[in-house]
């Protein structure tokens, strides 16, 4: 029986609905619907959403290019708010503001999921989203909200960090004093993982075919950038860490794909790591017996464990660090205009939904 005792019977939430009518490009509809609570058993919880966040992944649903769909499921895989009701009497967890963890199998093996691994929002593994106003999860698959961040801050960290996290820390090894090449800045990943390298210590160097965004970047805490629109921008990138006394780079974080390893591997040094979190401009990434005799390292990396998560969360309590937030709209009926947002490609930071109007608004970003 639910600890406490008054709960909605039904929510409304935004489900993936397979388009009504057949376009090209095939874009799927996002349906504002009222749907069911469903009853808590033992171990679950449920939370009362105050924010939820966009990701890439849910405009790639809509479009059709993103494996397992689930039409009927709700969208969203990131999201903040405050337990309500548990299905244990007493629960420690009532009344605590938390974020959901955004992925199911992956707890903490250090190097792949244990078992069949997906994340939260549009699958058929699990009709589980954010992008609603209540949802029931289990206890054990949310995390308390660090004290420093407000609602919509919170729902802009989990996808983005256990990527992040994984890709600079646990793959890439980011330490104190390195030189390290962020591609494609803006995105909510490559903006994390600038936060993350900044405060753990290390130099950070920026690509973005966008002035503004390298410009935004600098003020976070990079030390430069180039535009990759220039065909010799591995050639400026190098004068820029001679610039600024650096002989090489130690680690790049791509999520472009294609040539990146051969493009950095003169400016790379050797030993030196090349991880790709994603493969936005191409689906294969060449390396060369150039490389290999330069024990350059290629290493794939997919989101990340729920330690991971936790981790990446310790670390953000720690320095105080506060996602980067392009747009907050008000309402589930807004959902449109972030997809919108999201098509345009010009924001530099995370796209929220903020669901509850009193929900707590901003704090100032700190590195």
């Amino acid at each position: 029986m639910a600890a406490v005792v008054q709960v909605p019977k039904s929510a409304k939430a935004l489900v993936l609905r397979k388009a009504a009518q057949a376009t090209k490009p095939v874009y799927h509809d996002a349906v504002l619907e009222e749907q069911p609570i469903p009853a808590l058993k033992p171990g679950q919880v449920l939370v009362r959403i105050h924010a939820a966040a966009f990701n890439h992944r849910d405009h790639w649903i809509r479009k059709g290019m993103y494996p397992g769909i689930g039409f009927g499921s709700v969208l969203g895989g990131d999201g903040a708010g405050v337990v309500i009701a548990s299905g244990e009497k007493d629960d420690s967890l009532l009344q605590k503001r938390v974020f959901l963890v955004p992925m199911r199998g992956w707890e903490r093996d250090p190097e792949a999921p244990e078992s069949p691994f997906y994340i939260l929002g549009g699958g058929k593994a699990n009709p589980l989203g954010t992008f609603a106003e209540y949802v029931v999860v289990e206890r054990d698959q949310v995390i308390l909200t660090p004290d420093h961040l407000d609602d919509v801050h919170a729902a802009a960290w989990p996808i983005g960090a256990v990527t992040a996290w994984r890709a600079t820390m646990v793959n890439g090894a980011v330490k104190q004093g390195d030189n390290v090449l962020i591609t494609g800045i803006g995105g909510g990943v490559a903006l994390v993982a600038l936060q993350l390298c900044v405060a753990r210590g290390a130099n950070v160097y920026v690509t973005s075919g966008n002035q503004e965004k390298i410009r935004k970047a600098v003020e976070l805490g990079a030390k430069g950038g180039v535009s990759y629109k220039a065909d010799d921008w591995p050639v400026q990138l190098g004068a820029l860490l001679k610039k600024n006394g650096a002989a090489h780079l130690n680690v790049v974080i791509d999520a472009g794909g294609g040539d990146i390893l051969g493009k950095t591997s003169g400016i790379l040094k050797q030993g030196g790591r090349v991880v790709v979190f994603g493969m936005h401009t191409s689906p294969k990434v060449t390396m060369t017996m150039r490389e290999v005799l330069k024990n350059q390292k290629l290493l794939g990396s997919t989101m990340g464990s729920k330690q991971d998560l936790i981790d990446a969360t310790q670390f953000l309590t720690q320095h105080r660090i506060v996602p980067i937030v392009s747009d907050v709209l008000d309402g589930l009926e807004s959902a449109e205009q972030g997809f919108q947002i999201l098509e345009r490609g010009d924001h530099f930071g995370k796209v929220v939904i903020r669901i509850v109007p009193d929900s707590p608004r901003t704090f100032p970003v700190k590195l």
